[in-house]
């Protein structure tokens, strides 16, 4: 069984916040692909990052939806850049995929200055931009629904993603 639904959107759309609130309202399990390719790594995703590079991390990441998408059936969030592997994006395509878009300034703001997010370092409001274009068009093409997250809050942006799943 596919997961009831896929959130997908860049660093702080709040996809982890709000995957929990949604698989708690749906008595449900909520799933982080993050969080996978930490358990399979041994180490935090920034230390994939600065200890292995992109390459492997988004080799681990790869593999890590793959597995997510056939095992979970609850709420699954894939991290930031899972969508820029095309292998990813075509085994989306069978799911329902809530892509969560956030501005510039609101993504800033929930993300600040965390030195977790290694893609962000050096200026991370110029970073999170670049960021914002060059990833905005696949998660559109991914997405089955869209739902702005900017100026609300978890809970109604929560709220929102339900009344999709109803």
């Amino acid at each position: 069984m596919p997961p009831l639904v896929v959130l997908v959107g860049p660093p702080g759309a709040g996809k982890s916040t709000v995957g929990r609130l949604l698989a708690s309202r749906f008595g449900t399990t909520f799933r982080d692909t993050d969080i996978d390719v930490e358990a399979v790594a041994g180490m935090k995703v920034s230390e994939v990052f600065l200890e292995h590079g992109e390459d492997y991390f988004r080799d681990l990441e790869r593999a890590a939806v793959k597995t997510a998408l056939a095992e979970h059936d609850g709420v699954l969030a894939v991290g930031g850049g899972a969508v820029l592997d095309p292998q990813t994006r075509e085994q989306l395509r069978d799911n329902r995929v809530v892509y969560l878009e956030v501005d510039l300034a609101d993504a800033t703001k929930r993300v600040g200055f965390n030195r977790e997010r290694p893609l962000l370092l050096g200026n991370p409001r110029a970073q999170l931009h670049a960021l914002l274009e060059a990833r905005r068009p696949f998660y559109e093409e991914v997405a089955t629904a869209t739902i702005v997250s900017s100026g609300k809050t978890v809970t109604a942006v929560a709220a929102e993603v339900a009344e999709l799943l109803r």
